[in-house]
């Protein structure tokens, strides 16, 4: 255990991790801990006791205290030279092979990512600091399997997503007590790169994830002044992009852009984890029950109206607005199934240009073409940010819109595999995984199991055959794919993995009476 004099660094101290784990910089993440941590707790007190009002009948609505704001003529802060275009963005894990991949891949922004698609074990967190090191300063490469990686003379912008406000680092304990993984992340990051970004003619760029409401975004925002006024980055060097990822953050996307305003560009609307946060908020009520995840797309009634919201209030504000992700990865083996998935990939990305909005996301480096001609031929500038959509007007009931569709057994059957196997490669320190040539994260294990927790309550005779989701049921088709998935991976892989131990996670989280807010909490103790 190496030892500062605020800090105990629990995790092992391996070869390089001196250099992200300086004396200052631990210093510096003391200092942030010492001034936000309790109020850190304070947002996830105020979550769960949110979610107890909803619980007794609560609907969000638009803020009736915020009026003024929403009315008020103001606009976000300068957009710096290089985040003026952001018509394809990249996102993956902060691994080395994949940085140096996604800077070169034609993208225009890279998301270097802590949270949905980094499992984080020690050894992620700490060798990702020295990975984004070793790209801001242009050193790093990467010689493997006969292959050399090293960055070209053109990459993308690289933006650091730090973890949630939920995910605690165990491995970096102050007066005994976890450091929020969200300083952590951003502090590091800050303090070892902010000079060097700066000589480099960029900034240090964040993607913020999982806010709930304007509370949290001021949060940040004093974060991000706290760290100006000690002096480890320049004033008005920080660029924030917010994810719109919950349902009660789309309630308050104006009041999210007004506290961040002197650092904010841009809103991305989310899939997966707003799915999940829709489940996650009224889990407790039958008339909330979403049907199975292929039936709910980005056109549903609730997700349409979410993005057209984002679009019109980003625009009005001065703000970019970025569309969702395509997380298809490319069937090699099979040409006809590669060229109908590219198909649904066009068709998705001319509807989110067609709407409007800035930017796309894509987890791919060969889906980046295809993304780049469609935005490049229907937003012939670098933006619609002129496109004020004045005529639309979203309201509570538009959000709130539940989609209507099948359950079916194959649904359900879908999200027992798809949670069970994420959670075994997340144990095994892998956060982004390809199942069924489609690049999953935490969001889909989340959603998935989230639905199979208010199937088994709610869904009542409304399989295809009109039987009840049971518990019973469930347990019955865990047992059966958790064999079906050790005929797959055969009897050693499945021993040696981490199967039954995600197997046993799935079947508490999905029959406790009481609903997890996040799986990752839940396993992260057994997380090296």
């Amino acid at each position: 255990m190496k030892k500062n004099k605020s800090i105990d660094v629990i995790g092992p101290v391996q070869e390089g991790f001196d250099h992200i784990l300086t004396e200052d910089a631990l210093t510096f993440l003391a200092a942030l801990a010492r001034q936000f941590r309790s109020q850190v707790e304070a947002l996830l007190d105020a979550r769960d006791t949110r979610q107890e009002r909803i619980d007794a009948g609560e609907r969000p609505d638009f803020l009736e205290s915020s009026r003024e704001i929403r009315n008020g003529n103001w606009t976000v802060c300068k957009i710096p030279s290089d985040l003026r275009d952001r018509r394809v963005e990249i996102i993956g894990p902060t691994d080395r092979k994949m940085i140096i991949k996604a800077l070169n891949s034609g993208a225009k922004v890279f998301v270097a990512d802590f949270e949905d698609s980094l499992s984080p074990s020690w050894e992620n967190i700490v060798r990702g600091q020295i990975n984004l090191r070793d790209a801001v300063n242009r050193s790093i490469s990467l010689d493997v399997n006969g292959k050399y990686y090293e960055l070209q003379d053109e990459i993308a912008t690289l933006i650091v997503r730090p973890r949630g406000w939920h995910l605690p680092e165990k491995n970096l304990l102050m007066e005994g007590s976890p450091i929020p993984g969200a300083l952590v992340d951003f502090g590091l990051y800050l303090f070892h790169n902010a000079s060097e970004l700066d000589d480099h003619g960029t900034g240090p760029y964040f993607y913020l994830s999982k806010l709930e409401g304007h509370e949290e975004a001021r949060l940040w925002a004093n974060v991000f002044r706290f760290a100006e006024q000690s002096g480890v980055v320049i004033r008005d060097r920080i660029r924030v992009t917010v994810l719109i990822e919950t349902i009660l953050a789309a309630f308050e996307m104006e009041e999210i852009l007004y506290e961040l305003r002197d650092y904010v560009v841009g809103l991305k609307c989310g899939r997966w984890d707003y799915i999940f946060s829709f489940v996650k908020k009224f889990h407790s009520f039958p008339e909330f029950v979403l049907p199975d995840r292929a039936e709910v797309t980005m056109t549903t009634h609730f997700l349409r109206s979410c993005s057209q919201l984002a679009i019109k209030t980003c625009h009005r504000r001065r703000a970019y607005a970025i569309g969702g992700m395509a997380a298809q990865i490319p069937i090699c083996n099979d040409p006809d199934a590669n060229q109908r998935a590219l198909a649904r990939i066009r068709v998705d990305k001319e509807r989110e240009a067609d709407w409007g909005y800035d930017g796309t996301w894509v987890a791919d480096p060969e889906l980046v073409p295809i993304a780049m001609e469609i935005f490049g031929r229907v937003m012939p500038g670098n933006n619609q940010i002129d496109q004020l959509c004045e005529g639309i007007e979203i309201t509570a009931d538009d959000l709130l819109q539940v989609p209507r569709g099948k359950i079916t057994e194959e649904g359900v059957r879908e999200n027992i595999r798809v949670a069970i196997q994420y959670m075994v490669a997340w144990l095994d320190g892998s956060g982004c995984v390809p199942m069924n040539d489609m690049m999953a994260d935490v969001a889909t294990a989340e959603v998935s199991r989230a639905q199979l927790w208010q199937w088994t309550r709610h869904a009542t005779g409304i399989l295809d055959e009109g039987s009840n989701i049971s518990p019973a049921l469930f347990r019955r088709l865990l047992g059966e794919e958790v064999e079906s998935i050790r005929s797959d991976v055969g009897s050693t892989n499945f021993v040696i993995g981490h199967y039954r131990q995600a197997a046993k996670y799935l079947d508490t989280l999905t029959l406790d009476s009481d609903f997890e807010p996040f799986l990752t909490t839940v396993v992260y103790d057994d997380l090296d």
